[in-house]
């Protein structure tokens, strides 16, 4: 094992071919890396035997639905002579896999959310959960599970002493001998994201708090790492005493004695950064790139990569770079200037190389004269935004609607707000009647939710105190609320038309050809009940008598006989005449009977329809079904009850390439998310939550499918229990990629999410 002295670390070569974030980095040897990422894939990188400074990629491993976090490496033996990986992701499944052909040889699955964590405990698999659990896998199965926090748990680690350690979203960390606490750790004052070994000192935690702290098992802080400006998300050590961390903030941080002696900046967030036995570093990163760092000369990468590689870091910053809360490149240039200002001291901030620069017209000499450089804050981003040559705390964007372009209402912490909503009204010579609006738009904005009202404020119109109606102005203010334009959802969503043409038709032609197999024969209705079912379909097409007509309970047997006996390839035109059935008052009380019994018609379907040959068309019914009983109360328990099981059977549809299926799953999702609210479920909306996430992130996701997804996601945040969850989720990114969408209302719930972000 070399020893490192600190020099100063290098680029020695990027690993390039991810489509999406790289989110993990397994260090297997010093000649193969492991990569995961939000593409879903996992990517095996192997030292190039020609160019010892490039690793080239020799496998790639499908197998996920979802993007890929976790994973570790299991060293190899006879049968796997190349050694296994594990893997964790989104989709709650652990993989095992032979890194000899790339094949999966053992698929974990007992998670009811994403996988956080993996970890080798001599022989077994330990894995960590956002539902709260640490499991235990030995040979493929599982052997034991334990609810170790009582929030979503985001790293588990195996120390060389043979314990357990668990961080969790609830701040602490705790210290396992087999399912036993030893110990709790308690310092951290958010999330505690990352864990890993401080060799000989015991062992490193990474947090959302922007700090990374050195912990003895005894529970002692030995040391605190504060430096980062954003959520440390992991952390590692090297033998040779160097701790490396990576962040939301874009850079890796080495760590000398506690000293940050190096930043290793990134054109995009830092998700994971390990060290190489040799004390190479290794960093994953948010462009979809992971790079390898070194402080050995003979390896550095040669000019031409170094300087592309400043090159893209120089256009990402630049792309984000802010000038008086506008980014820099959307800054008109100097040939703005040619054009005359309107009124005397008007201001125009514009581009001048990298930097904005601030003019004010000049109207008797008719000129722009140049006030100065406009002064950014840290990372490029204004301390302050300028609005007519003016620095404020906030300038907002207000949409007045009717077709009106969109204003600046400038305004600092220390006015008063109702006097800046006033002032602000004449001058852009809008109605008094906005007034109270605007004040509670600067409110909500301005994080000032405890604004004390002044009693000296006088009216600047009237010389009288602020009035707002039916209360005082010191109450009005302070339980001012966000206005969402689309969320918290109320009531539910259905499916409630049908072509029963073409329901008949279907039914009639599949009975036809069950009558005229021999095999068969005896599974087909007879003339009677293919009456019956006609019968049926003139009591749902009248939908202004449902409070008048009964059906009969054969009716209701008639149906289970077809679910139950035709083949899987015939079921669906009965499952559509379900989904109707169900939205019909007398219809609905007479299913239920058979779902609230031991023999459960629901849960039969749904076993049935989401087996391994699952069809497409069995899938978009049943769920429609599913969609269709929030619409009666009489389900709602059996809804909530079953939610684990029923979501898990159809966690799949997100990524289907059949929309209507996409949109009937989200939909599903987003009358969950309702009911869970109003039932107070914290473990149900926590798996709803995770489920919307993945449609939201899915870029092949239909709009609709993405928009009821996004709805759910901003309501069971708003009025649920699973707000921090979400921000754990990097729900943020998610908001920001739905602002740039090309979809008004895509951009309005991105809009509401980022908000609710936002809000204390």
């Amino acid at each position: 094992m070399m020893d490192i002295d600190f020099n100063e670390y290098k680029l020695k070569c990027g690993l390039r071919g991810h489509d999406d974030d790289v989110r993990g980095i397994c260090i297997c040897t010093d000649d193969t890396i492991a990569t995961s990422s939000r593409d879903r894939t996992i990517r095996v990188w192997s030292l190039d035997s020609d160019n010892k400074r490039k690793y080239s990629p020799s496998k790639i491993l499908l197998g996920h639905t979802s993007f890929v976090g976790p994973l570790a490496w299991i060293s190899p033996n006879e049968e796997y002579p190349e050694g296994r990986l594990v893997s964790g992701s989104m989709d709650t499944s652990v993989l095992v896999w032979n890194l000899t052909n790339g094949e999966i040889v053992q698929a974990l699955k007992g998670h009811k959310m994403q996988v956080t964590g993996v970890t080798l405990d001599n022989e077994d698999i330990v894995s960590s959960s956002v539902d709260q659990t640490l499991k235990r896998w030995k040979n493929g199965q599982l052997v034991e599970s334990w609810e170790a926090h009582q929030s979503p748990i985001q790293a588990v680690l195996r120390l060389p002493s043979g314990e357990l350690v668990s961080g969790s979203s609830d701040t602490t960390l705790k210290l396992w001998k087999g399912k036993t606490s030893l110990r709790t750790f308690q310092g951290h004052a958010d999330t505690v994201r990352g864990l890993a070994v401080m060799p000989d000192l015991g062992f490193l935690s990474a947090s959302h708090d922007g700090s990374i702290r050195l912990w003895a098992l005894s529970g002692e802080v030995l040391l605190e790492m504060v430096g980062h400006t954003s959520i440390v998300y992991s952390v590692d050590a090297h033998a040779s005493g160097l701790i490396v961390s990576g962040s939301e903030d874009r850079h890796a941080k080495i760590w000398k004695d506690g000293v940050c002696v190096q930043s290793l900046e990134h054109p995009g967030c830092v998700w994971d950064a390990k060290f190489l036995e040799n004390g190479d570093i290794v960093t994953a990163c948010s462009d979809g790139v992971a790079r390898v760092w070194t402080v050995r000369d003979g390896m550095i990468a040669d000019q031409m990569e170094i300087d592309a590689f400043d090159s893209q870091l120089s256009q990402y910053k630049l792309s984000r770079k802010k000038i008086g809360g506008m980014k820099l490149d959307e800054l008109p240039g100097l040939d703005s200037l040619t054009l005359p200002g309107t009124s005397d001291g008007q201001t125009k901030v514009v581009r001048e190389g990298d930097n904005g620069v601030a003019y004010a017209w000049n109207m008797r000499d008719q000129r722009w004269d140049k006030i100065g450089e406009v002064v950014d804050g840290p990372d490029g981003v204004a301390d302050r935004p300028i609005l007519d040559g003016v620095q404020y705390d906030f300038v907002f964007d207000v949409d007045i609607g009717d077709g009106e372009p969109i204003r600046k209402l400038p305004y600092n912490r220390s006015d008063n707000p109702y006097d800046a909503a006033d002032k602000w009204l004449l001058k852009e010579n809008l109605p008094l009647a906005y007034r109270q609006q605007i004040v509670e738009f600067i409110l909500q904005n301005s994080g000032q939710k405890d604004f004390n009202f002044n009693p000296s404020f006088r009216d600047p119109f009237t010389g009288a105190n602020a009035y707002v109606p039916g209360q005082s102005s010191h109450t009005a203010a302070t339980t001012a609320k966000p206005l969402y334009k689309h969320i918290p959802k109320r009531g539910v969503l259905v499916f409630d038309v049908a072509q029963y043409d073409g329901i008949l038709k279907k039914m009639t032609e599949f009975n036809n050809t069950l009558r005229s197999d021999p095999v068969h024969t005896d599974k087909s209705l007879t003339e009677v009940e293919v009456s019956r079912v006609g019968a049926m379909v003139k009591i749902l097409k009248d939908t202004s008598h449902y409070h008048a007509t009964n059906f009969a309970d054969m009716d209701i047997s008639l149906l289970l006989k077809v679910l139950q006996a035709w083949p899987p390839g015939m079921m669906f035109p009965a499952t559509d005449l379900v989904r109707m059935l169900v939205l019909h008052p007398h219809g609905a009380s007479l299913l239920i009977k058979h779902v609230e019994n031991n023999n459960d018609l629901l849960l039969d379907l749904i076993k049935k329809v989401t087996e391994d040959s699952a069809l497409p068309a069995n899938l978009l019914t049943t769920v429609r079904v599913l969609v269709n009983l929030f619409k009666n109360p009489s389900f709602h328990y059996w809804l909530q009850r079953h939610h684990s099981q029923i979501l898990d059977a159809f966690s799949n549809c997100y990524s289907s390439p059949n929309k209507n299926l996409q949109l009937a799953y989200s939909t599903l999702l987003l009358n969950y998310a309702v009911l869970l609210i109003e039932k107070k479920d914290q473990e149900g909306q926590a798996q709803v939550l995770s489920a919307a996430l993945q449609i939201a992130e899915e870029k092949a996701a239909d709009v609709d499918s993405k928009f009821r997804s996004l709805v759910a996601i901003g309501s069971l945040m708003l009025e649920g229990l699973v707000k921090k969850i979400a921000i754990d989720f990097e729900v943020e990114s998610i908001a920001k990629s739905a602002k740039a969408s090309k979809e008004a209302k895509i951009v309005e719930v991105g809009a509401d999410i980022d908000l609710l972000i936002r809000q204390p």
